[in-house]
């Protein structure tokens, strides 16, 4: 089941954190319920312990785009397709199917399977993917946004989408069935990853309901308005306007709401209760009609940040699952337990160190200067080493050391100038000056804790002044001014060509620090239109080099993925992206 319409990168809360997308199953078999004779028994809970605490259903949005909302949404929507652990795009044609019509021009049609429901027994239709597309497409918005703010000088931006739309912004939608179960839609150039715009996002009932709009004026004036034009911004559409305003926080939460219909699901498993900072309990959605059939009767997500209390949970039986943070303590304390299998894998996400292109890092020579003096090789030796000996320092924002044109791209984009210590080079860029950097980091997160210690003590030594400005919500103050330099942690789906037009290009969705650049701009609205991998790939180390170039920040290191469970449970596999440990959870069986 998938309710995004793009794979995009996720804010992780932990170096070693995963993240979701929603979650289908087709062209697979499902599992028999169980029975006696297979000793499972589907009357059973499962509790899983995750590092972050839930903050809203609508992980598309800004404010939502965090790694244990994604997750969740996994779990409770349905959709075209899902990813498998060797990143293929798997179609689920339990909830209908998706495929290409026309080549020249690109055409995809959507076809929903008669029957669909919503939990609270709304019938799934057109309307919900049609609204869908307008929610994560961009193709309304006609603002024209200042650079240092990130706001509109002009014009509207309607939805906060935290995704890429270039490439889905050239669509338009064509031939919606009079049975509300196809639709069409016509891209006007090439588009790379049209495979994995699922279009089902929120239902739209809700939306029109808690935005006071009609539904069906909602749903025309998504297919009559024309497309949002920087150059000639029109006048607000006052419904698009109100849909995008619930849209954009409507579902933003710190406590389970006495409204249902803001925690609807269309998947398998639909939220029952949740204790904030403690647990959340999913049971089964009998609406779900879908082949991702689990064999367990409920869920109970637990929000253990603290590795070694994850590792102390598992032993005790207080949890069945764990994906910790990646340490060489928490390896051997696991190691260590008896009845527990732990899975070792290469994760897709990184932690990494964002400058703000403001105040004292509006100056290059600052930022240069700054970034000489990180101890990347010091966090590489202490924390990630002890997991994975093999672990180096991460030389490329955007390629991994798995990834063929790693090397190459390393080779070419000037990383090689950070690749020491180097504090008397640091006091040349600062001649004399002092600068104050506040520094924002997860104080929930021990890797970022230490990363932090290890960066002050060194800049510090340059004459930089190092101010701590870590919290608990760090990623609510992602964009915001509160903060000169952070670290944080990306985690990729392993699918799609979303990274640069969602993170490096000054229209990115999120592009939190304001950072801007005409050639990453330019490659970032090329490379969806591009259909050659080998020139992907140029335009990718083309664009890593200007973010070095720049002293965008640096690329910290890859996080080792770590998971274990207990032998209760069975048909659990590593997965190193955003749906982690969650991704077949249709196949996990659980013995009597």
């Amino acid at each position: 089941m998938s309710d995004k319409t793009t794979w995009r990168m996720r804010a992780l809360g932990v170096a070693a954190g995963v993240g979701v997308t929603a979650l289908v199953l087709a062209g697979c078999s499902t599992t028999p319920p169980a029975t006696e004779e297979t000793g499972n028994t589907a009357d059973a809970a499962v509790t899983i312990a995750e590092v972050n605490e839930f903050t809203g259903t609508n992980s598309n949005s800004d404010n939502g785009n965090l790694d244990i909302n994604g997750k969740v949404n996994y779990l409770t929507r349905a959709g075209f397709y899902y990813v498998s652990d060797t990143y293929e795009v798997v179609p689920d044609e339990s909830f209908g199917k998706m495929e290409i019509v026309s080549e020249d021009p690109l055409q995809v049609k959507y076809t929903l399977n008669d029957g669909l429901e919503w939990s609270d027994g709304e019938p799934i239709t057109t309307d919900d993917l049609i609204f869908g597309w307008a929610a994560t497409s961009g193709v309304f918005d006609d603002a024209t946004l200042d650079p240092e703010t990130g706001e509109p000088t002009s014009g509207t931006k309607y939805f906060a989408y935290a995704g890429s739309t270039e490439g889905v912004k050239t669509s338009t939608i064509k031939d919606v069935a009079d049975d509300k179960l196809s639709l069409t839609l016509e891209y006007d150039t090439p588009f790379v990853d049209w495979n994995i715009i699922g279009l089902i996002d929120q239902p739209v009932h809700v939306v029109a309901e808690k935005a006071g709009v009609d539904q069906a004026e909602l749903i025309d004036t998504i297919l009559t308005s024309p497309r949002g034009d920087a150059a000639a911004p029109a006048p607000v559409n006052e419904t698009l306007k109100a849909a995008a305003d619930f849209w954009n926080s409507g579902f933003d939460m710190t406590s389970l709401p006495d409204d249902p219909s803001l925690y609807l699901s269309s998947g398998p498993w639909i939220i029952d209760s949740w204790e904030p900072t403690q647990s959340m309990t999913l049971k089964l959605n009998d609406k779900y009609t879908g082949d991702l059939k689990p064999q367990f009767s409920e869920m109970v997500i637990r929000f253990i940040g603290d590795a070694q209390a994850q590792v102390t949970a598992l032993q005790n039986g207080e949890v069945d699952v764990i994906a910790p943070q990646a340490s060489g303590d928490t390896l051997t304390a696991l190691q260590a337990i008896d009845g527990v299998e732990v899975l070792q894998g290469d994760a897709l996400n990184y932690d990494h160190l964002d400058l703000t292109f403001a105040g004292p890092f509006a100056e290059k020579n600052v930022r240069e200067a700054f970034l000489k003096t990180i101890p990347r090789q010091q966090l590489v030796d202490t924390l990630i080493k002890p997991v994975n000996p093999e672990a180096e320092v991460l030389n490329s924002n955007l390629f991994i050391p798995a990834q063929k044109p790693y090397k190459d791209a390393v080779a070419a984009n000037g990383s090689d100038a950070y690749a020491d210590v180097d504090i008397e080079g640091a006091k040349e860029l600062l001649a004399g000056a002092t600068p104050t950097i506040r520094l924002m980091y997860n104080i929930n997160n021990p890797n970022r804790v230490a990363a932090f210690e290890a960066i002050q003590a060194s800049a510090s030594q340059a004459g930089f002044v190092i101010e701590d400005v870590g919290r608990e919500d760090w990623s609510a103050q992602l964009g915001s001014d509160i903060y000169d330099a952070v670290i944080f942690g990306w985690i990729s789906p392993g699918v799609g060509n979303g990274t640069i037009p969602q993170i490096f290009a000054s229209f990115g969705g999120s592009n939190f620090n304001k950072y801007a650049n005409d050639t990453v701009d330019e490659i970032a609205r090329t490379i969806p239109q591009t259909l050659d991998t080998d020139k992907i790939d140029e335009m990718t180390i083309e664009a890593d080099t200007e973010l070095f170039s720049d002293a965008y920040g640096l690329p910290l290191f890859q996080g080792p993925g770590l998971e274990a469970h207990t032998d209760r449970v069975s048909g659990i596999t590593f997965m190193g992206n955003q749906t982690g440990v969650f991704w077949n959870f249709w196949e996990w069986t659980v013995a009597g």
